[in-house]
């Protein structure tokens, strides 16, 4: 407990002398997680979103073993596909 206490007093100490830096990271349009930010990858995990949840169905509906396996794969695939950056 005592050695928290000095970290965490030691850690402040120091922080006091390093430049500030912003709590929450500014999105530049240069940043890689722009395209999240985007209206249209946002329309696309609705897709996803939607796709899911019907696949969900089809497997509540049939639940053999080689019919679940065989759709998640094909459905993961088909999610990535579409969540593509460069597509």
């Amino acid at each position: 407990m005592l050695l928290a206490i000095i970290r965490f007093y030691c850690t402040n100490f120091v922080r006091f002398f390093l430049p500030q830096q912003p709590e929450l990271p500014q999105n530049g349009p240069l940043d890689c997680d722009t395209r999240r930010c985007s209206n249209e990858y946002r329309q696309k995990k609705g897709l996803v979103r939607w796709l899911w949840t019907g696949v969900s169905l089809v497997m509540l509906c049939f639940p053999l073993l080689p019919l679940v396996l065989g759709l998640t794969f094909f459905t993961a695939f088909l999610s990535f596909a579409i969540l593509d950056e460069t597509a």
